[in-house]
């Protein structure tokens, strides 16, 4: 790829990623500012699978400005798309419910933003509920070293109510303000470049994806390419589901008809020539084979529990690998061995063993790779909440894990005296030091701290009466049956071999 052209910079739009607790108004916020602020909502109406858009918002200059949203979701199972997220966006907007205050998900998102270094701002929501304490959350922010403009620190804020629109005029102008003074530029004689913030299935279309542009400009015939997934510009929309034969830097834009599932967060690059664009995917290809083939010799000897993983769309796919991969044993792990999004298919079961798990997370199989599970006795299991798979992959772990004898020690004695001998049997005498000392149990003989041999007690006696069990501080007498002699000095150890 030739190299980028740096003399034409221009400032170009910020791209802005909404964070905060799941409850505290972030949605509510995004869907306020794109009922309000999007123009042309005739143009096809925003597609489902689109999480990014454009605003219009006059500067101080009264002059029109665009901004772009990302619109990542809330759950803890996503921070791996809100971290990717932050690295995507230029600014955040950090939302604080002023009825709630600061809550552990508020930290989290917090400091992914700081991880990040985004310059961001203070959304102060829900201001027009009853119990608002609008002081009370600036002093939990400065409490978890959020420090505001007139509280300490420089961090801009505003007071807002998403619901009915209060502040938010206010809001949208300090993040023009904010972008000012970062100075984001961008050059459009460059190829396009930026990264991939969804992609999905779609069953007529293929596999389409949604992008944001963060420097040069995308046009009709290039190629782009998504580490080894290729895609033509043929079919390009807007964030509006309007065809277009052109986008620019911080614009959100799908594409339709890619070679393979991208990767979520994945960097796109555009290419004037297809086979440019091939050649990139192949050097990836190999560098990424090579840097697989590396890792593979130090991996460690556990029972690998193959997993083929298929979800809606590729969010939730990675979302749920997270989870997957979360599930720790010493002795064993989960590795999935193929993943996508759409239906599971008979080519997803072709070459797997009885040994395989295949999860299905909101989707359907198709009958023919049904009838091929039934007849190679393989599970399919289907859920659509994220904790019940986890759940379920837990007792599988347990159930799949190959069991690890540990021998653990119940007692000590040291032998005082030693008696009479035959072959296999001997009779001893000694005081219990730790633990308990039990009938039937079978012993190391200890010299030294050396172990010389093992045996069973056959006989157990205290005070010259027999006994099951003889606890730790009494003396006692005893019959083994070992083959090695026993003498004073020497330490029985009784001990139990348990599977864990």
């Amino acid at each position: 790829m030739t190299e980028k052209n740096t003399q034409n910079n221009i400032s170009r739009p910020p791209i802005v990623v909404v964070m905060g607790h799941i409850d505290h108004g972030k949605s509510t916020l995004l869907d306020y500012i794109r009922k309000t602020n999007v123009v042309d909502k005739e143009a096809g109406g925003i597609t489902q699978h689109i999480s990014a858009y454009e605003v219009i918002h006059k500067d101080e200059k009264n002059t029109p400005q665009r901004i772009t949203f990302l619109d990542t979701p809330g759950h803890e199972a996503f921070s791996k798309m809100r971290e990717r997220g932050a690295k995507i966006a230029d600014i955040a907007i950090l939302v604080v419910s002023a009825e709630d205050g600061v809550k552990p998900q508020t930290i989290e998102a917090y400091k992914t933003i700081m991880n990040s270094g985004l310059p961001y701002i203070v959304a102060i929501n829900k201001i027009d509920k009853p119990d608002a304490n609008i002081e009370k959350t600036k002093m939990a922010l400065a409490e978890n070293e959020i420090y505001l403009e007139g509280y300490g620190g420089k961090i801009p804020f505003a007071n807002i109510s998403a619901k009915v629109g209060t502040g938010v005029d206010d809001l949208l102008s300090l993040i023009l303000i904010l972008a000012e003074v970062e100075n984001f530029i961008a050059n459009e004689e460059n190829s396009a470049s930026g990264f991939v913030i969804e992609a999905h299935l779609d069953s007529k279309c293929g596999i389409e994806a949604t992008l944001i542009i963060k420097d040069g400009t995308l046009k009709k015939g290039m190629t782009v390419a998504v580490e080894d997934s290729l895609c033509s510009t043929r079919m390009m929309e807007n964030f509006l589901g309007k065809s277009i034969a052109e986008a620019s830097f911080s614009s959100p834009i799908r594409l339709i008809g890619f070679s393979k599932m991208p990767q979520i967060g994945g960097e796109f690059l555009a290419f004037d020539k297809k086979t440019e664009a091939e050649k990139y995917a192949l050097d990836w290809k190999n560098k990424t084979l090579k840097k697989n083939t590396d890792t593979r010799a130090d991996e460690t000897n556990k029972k690998i529990i193959p997993i083929v993983l298929k979800a809606d769309v590729a969010g939730t796919l990675e979302a749920v690998e997270k989870e997957i991969n979360k599930i720790q044993n010493e002795n064993a792990e989960f590795k999935i061995i193929s993943k996508g999004a759409g239906p599971i298919s008979e080519s997803d079961i072709k070459g797997l063993n009885s040994d395989a798990i295949i999860i299905g997370f909101n989707v359907k199989t198709d009958k023919n790779a049904n009838d091929l599970a039934i007849q190679r006795n393989i599970v399919i299991s289907y859920f659509d909440i994220i904790y019940k798979m986890t759940e379920w992959l837990e007792e599988q772990m347990e159930i799949r894990r190959p069991r690890v004898e540990t021998v653990e020690t119940t007692g000590k004695l040291k032998v005082i005296k030693s008696f009479t001998r035959t072959k296999e049997r001997q009779v001893v005498g000694g005081k219990v030091i730790e633990g308990n000392i039990t009938l039937d149990g079978m012993v190391k003989i200890m010299r030294r701290d050396f172990e010389i041999g093992k045996g069973k007690i056959v006989n157990l006696e205290k005070n010259k009466v027999k006994t099951s069990v003889v606890e730790e501080g009494s003396e006692c007498g005893l019959m083994i049956e070992s083959k090695i002699e026993i003498v004073a000095g020497d330490t029985i150890e009784s001990f139990t071999t348990v599977q864990k």
